[in-house]
């Protein structure tokens, strides 16, 4: 059974007076630095990044502004390899599910099976500014089972799922001993 976490609804805001480092262009070509632009925030989604302020009058009146003071602004950053949720902070080895060890071909695990959305390093992944994780079983044995790629923010792990099933773990060598 998961354990929820309080989420909060997708809200809109607009962030002005930023550095901001945009992921592409609008043509999909890598884009420069922003020295001082807004970004637009509607239903929980970037729809807008660009150089300059808004005007505030032209914006719903329930739309936050949040004014940078020239601070950056950075896409989120994707953990590439990670076990949140799986091996879970505070937990010891009751809430270690990261190796399953009763056989060494763990191709039919899935990772996605044992992530517990409550687990703290979550929360602190999307603070340090993680927004989504492949999420992989360990290396205890020579195939380890199948990943998970998530969000770092939900309460239920059907709410994280991005997609399931990208690769399966292996390791080879010194860990599955």
């Amino acid at each position: 059974m998961y354990r929820s976490v309080p989420v909060p609804a997708a809200t809109d805001f607009v962030i002005t007076n930023a550095r901001i480092v945009p992921v592409a262009d609008a043509s999909g070509n890598r884009a420069e630095a922003i020295e001082s632009g807004t970004l637009t925030v509607r239903d929980g989604r970037i729809t807008e990044v660009a150089p300059g302020a808004v005007d505030a009058s032209s914006l719903p009146a329930d739309t936050e502004v949040i004014d940078a003071g020239g601070r950056w602004v950075l896409p989120g950053f994707i953990e590439a390899h990670g076990h949140l949720g799986v091996h879970e902070d505070g937990e010891g080895w009751s809430g270690d599910d990261t190796n399953e060890m009763t056989d060494p071909n763990g191709a039919g695990l899935r990772a996605l099976d044992s992530i517990d959305p409550a687990d703290l390093g979550f929360k602190d992944a999307l603070r340090g500014g993680v927004t989504s994780a492949l999420i992989k079983p360990g290396s205890g044995n020579p195939i380890g089972g199948r990943t998970a790629f998530l969000k770092t923010w939900g309460r239920i792990v059907d709410e994280m799922l991005v997609t399931q099933d990208l690769s399966v773990k292996s390791a080879l060598g010194e860990n599955p001993k």
